[in-house]
């Protein structure tokens, strides 16, 4: 398969047959892209939740405990938080595709030299590293599968991109897993190498090269830290999901103590989270496509009931399986504030898009933080449900805002 040739933005605007043959060639581009990109989410869906069930193993190797084994999922997030804007400021006039490269062979590099890392320290300074590109890729994915979409379709398309990471989570991870407990747990950083490897490949051959937006600069970019829907969009994120990393944080426990599940029964129920985020990504991209504003408000609603019936599901093996699942629904709620984002955004997409994944990893941090807290007060381990529907509550009450904001802003105009 060839490169496309490079298409022009302007093309957007025009119903020349010019344009029209550039849009029947973006149209051809489309499932290539929308597959290289998806094994690029895959990759770095892998590569970043394989290790939570590999850290005794890294634990043992590397002569420190759990707890500070656990030390390189914060390195990692931490990578994906900062990396996010500063790579996406920095490379805001390079050519979309060149960038994407650049970011996969980023992680590729971060994990083969993970799995070469002598030492605890060195360990975590790389997977950090590993994190820096996290957020910028599926930004710049996502601006590139919704510009290759029909307008009334971008949501379904940047749906498309994130099923790579969601479907990561069924398929990779436990193969990743498997392969860092029979082989040692440098062996899963190599296979997670290996497929963001190919991602470049497939993406140097089926991404089109598109340019950047006309007159894309860092200072441009900027620009979208002095909109306040920017702000108010990643704010629904970074408060109203974290709920769903509140429960999920400690759900190998609650599901062993309150369901009374055996632990020979976690890779199922992990497999049933797994299932649900396919499920809620593809459902919540189509019904973005329908209504945004619509979708995010019903899909918050949607978290908080999830959530709160979580305490009482929890108790029971059968139901709490099936609690599992539907929490795993919850992801359903990514592509509608990806594409919002991009809507109020601006002329700076390539920061807004990227900061979107910055505001998902703050949730997972506030989330697990403050399940935790509940769980250390003497609450139980189903308290993290109701810390999960406070959340969801609050990423409400700041959508609210939000919708108030654009009428305000249109009685003005």
């Amino acid at each position: 398969m060839s490169s496309a040739p490079p298409l022009s933005n302007a093309s957007r605007l025009s119903s020349s047959p010019v344009s029209q043959a550039l849009a029947e060639r973006r149209a051809r581009a489309f499932w290539p892209s929308v597959i290289a990109l998806g094994v690029g989410g895959f990759a770095i869906g892998t590569g970043e939740f394989v290790i939570m069930g590999l850290l005794p193993e890294v634990a043992r190797d590397l002569g420190v405990s759990i707890p500070q084994a656990g030390h390189v999922i914060s390195a990692y997030a931490l990578g994906v938080v900062l990396g996010a804007p500063v790579l996406a400021v920095l490379a805001a006039g390079w050519p979309r595709r060149a960038l994407l490269l650049v970011l996969m062979a980023l992680f590729a590099l971060g994990n083969f030299a993970s799995a070469l890392a002598p030492g605890y320290l060195s360990l975590n300074l790389l997977r950090f590293v590993a994190g820096l590109p996290h957020g910028t890729y599926f930004g710049v994915a996502a601006l590139v599968a919704a510009s290759l979409a029909p307008p009334d379709r971008r949501a379904s398309a940047v749906g498309l991109v994130m099923s790579g990471l969601t479907s990561a989570t069924l398929v990779g991870v436990p193969i990743a897993a498997w392969l860092g407990q029979h082989v040692g747990w440098r062996a899963a950083f190599v296979l997670v190498g290996a497929i963001a490897t190919l991602a470049c490949v497939l993406i140097r051959r089926g991404v089109p090269d598109l340019p950047a937006a006309g007159g894309a600069s860092p200072l441009r970019e900027l620009g979208a830290l002095a909109r306040p829907q920017v702000w108010l969009t990643l704010g629904i994120g970074a408060i109203g999901f974290g709920g769903m990393f509140a429960v999920f944080s400690y759900i190998k426990p609650t599901l062993i103590e309150v369901a009374g599940l055996s632990i020979d029964a976690m890779p199922l129920a992990l497999a049933l989270f797994g299932i649900g985020m396919v499920v809620g990504n593809l459902l919540g991209s189509r019904l973005a496509d329908k209504s945004l504003k619509g979708t995010i408000a019903g899909l918050l609603v949607w978290n908080a009931v999830v959530l709160g019936s979580f305490a009482f599901m929890a108790g029971h093996a059968a139901m709490a399986a099936i609690s599992v699942f539907l929490i795993g629904t919850i992801v359903a709620i990514a592509p509608a504030l990806q594409i919002r984002l991009m809507d109020v955004a601006g002329e700076a997409q390539t920061l807004s898009a990227a900061l979107n994944h910055s505001a998902f990893n703050i949730a997972n941090a506030l989330g697990a933080w403050l399940g935790g807290v509940a769980i250390a007060a003497g609450l139980g381990w189903t308290s993290t449900g109701w810390v999960g529907t406070l959340l969801a509550l609050g990423g409400m009450a700041v959508f609210a805002v939000s919708i108030w904001w654009d009428r305000r802003a249109g009685r003005r105009s």
